[in-house]
């Protein structure tokens, strides 16, 4: 398909015609000569599509072939869910969504008797730590120094950011990512950047097949800790150079520094994973000592101090954090944070007062792949139990769903518009942008346009 006519679209409060010929905004305007197929908008929104600026690709797909520990509170539940998958699949098993703070971290003997005989191998709820039982710890092969160790040297079975060991001993068939870029396109999303620090040239060359077959539709930016180089085809983009900054081993200053000026070399901007003050503060530190880039971000943000603020403001770093969060997660923050610090958690509207570039993402799988959750959370800021929580933080909904309107090479600071001359990735609703502004409901989509296509199956335009 060459061209493409939208008839009869709301774009910016205007109801008009939208001409697309090959991949590009052509015109916009009133009776305009159609090409190739036409869409009946029936005065429905026309918007760029989503933008879900930072999740993990190959982890979604994992865990939906995994079992879900979600809500499991004690260790019996726990060994329930997974005996029963034990029954049903062969070889090891993988368990995801352990909640620590209820269960405790188990370590290889008490996973051992859980699931005797057979190698397990249970995620955290955060993605930063694996438990295996012994089954499982043999079945990896010789011991690396990744692997934990106790006060007397022995295996505890726990590996704390060890995907990339992992994935190189356990190897594994390509996850199936159709399903992904099908529930992708249903909410609207023309773009993802995948913020995994473990991408490398073998994930790249697994990301370039599955986007040649269109099994992935969507416009794809691969973060990574080291050296990539995009592929010819231009199947993806390289990203920023992931900082994966853990508060339980912070890095000397000088080498985060150094860090930092590697990634320059490369001609790449830094995105630095910052999930605690320490974690953040360490960064502002860096970027203060060494200069920040523009492009250059703060992954999460999910506790951002008042007083730290001004200084985000100062470096003109962005941050892209997951709204989400406040209502998944939510009821958790209530019961363990201070009060006082709740406004801390996940801030949009006093970074938006204070000038600092802000971007919204979903950190799928660890929390829902829904675009649209995260925009409802941003102007709630409720729980799960609906409780409130940091309302200081509440933003419009305007706000909200253009926090994942930006462009993937500089969100933040950069929003996509609907204008000739634009790539044609946008995303059609059922109603006008104000109704659609009330609900914020992925339901709301009509059609998702990539490169002025419509991915097959993805059309609600009835």
């Amino acid at each position: 398909m060459r061209g493409l006519t939208i008839r009869d679209a709301e774009v910016r409060g205007q109801r008009v015609d939208v001409r697309i010929r090959d991949g590009v905004i052509e015109a916009i305007g009133t009776d305009l000569a159609g090409d190739g197929a036409v869409i009946e908008a029936r005065g429905g929104a026309l918007i760029p599509g989503l933008a879900d600026h930072h999740c993990h690709v190959m982890a979604i797909a994992a865990r939906r072939s995994s079992v879900s520990l979600a809500g499991a509170v004690t260790l019996p539940e726990v060994e329930r869910r997974i005996r029963a998958a034990a029954q049903r699949v062969s070889g090891w098993i993988r368990a995801t969504e352990l909640d620590e703070t209820r269960v405790g971290l188990p370590d290889a003997d008490v996973l051992e008797a859980v699931c005797p005989g057979r190698p397990l191998r249970v995620q955290d709820r955060t993605g930063a730590l694996w438990l295996f039982n012994r089954t499982g710890l043999a079945a990896l092969g010789e011991p690396a120094d990744a692997l934990e160790r106790g006060q007397k040297g022995q295996l505890t079975g726990r590996l704390w950011r060890g995907d990339g060991w992992l994935r190189q001993r356990l190897g594994g068939d390509v996850p199936d990512l159709s399903t992904i870029g099908i529930a992708l396109n249903a909410m609207g999303v023309t773009h993802v950047t995948d913020a995994t620090a473990t991408n490398d040239a073998a994930s790249g060359a697994i990301f370039s097949a599955v986007r040649r077959s269109g099994a992935l539709t969507q416009h794809l930016t691969l973060m990574s800790a080291g050296e990539l180089e995009a592929p010819r085809d231009g199947s993806w983009r390289v990203g920023p150079v992931k900082l994966l900054l853990d508060e339980r081993d912070l890095p000397p200053l000088d080498d985060l520094v150094a860090r930092i000026a590697a990634a320059r070399a490369q001609g790449r901007a830094v995105a630095a994973h910052c999930a605690t003050d320490g974690e953040l503060a360490l960064m502002v530190a860096a970027l203060g000592e060494i200069g920040a880039w523009s492009g250059d971000r703060i992954e999460h943000g999910s506790m951002i101090d008042a007083a730290m603020i001004p200084m985000l403001a100062a470096l003109g770093v962005t941050v892209v954090t997951q709204p989400a969060f406040v209502h998944d997660r939510g009821d958790r923050y209530r019961a363990t944070i201070p009060a006082d610090q709740h406004d801390d958690l996940y801030r949009i509207a006093s970074l938006d007062k204070a000038g600092v570039p802000v971007a919204a993402s979903s950190d799928a799988p660890y929390a829902t792949l829904d675009p649209w959750a995260g925009m409802r959370a941003a102007v709630d800021r409720t729980t799960a139990r609906g409780a409130p929580l940091g309302q200081g933080e509440r933003v419009t909904a305007a706000r909200a769903l253009s926090l994942y309107l930006g462009d993937p090479d500089d969100p933040g600071r950069r929003t996509r518009r609907v204008a000739v001359g634009e790539p044609a990735d946008l995303c059609l609703l059922h109603t006008p942008l104000e109704e659609a502004l009330r609900v914020l409901d992925a339901s709301l989509v009509a059609a998702t346009i990539i490169g002025g296509m419509i991915p097959d199956g993805t059309a609600r335009l009835a």
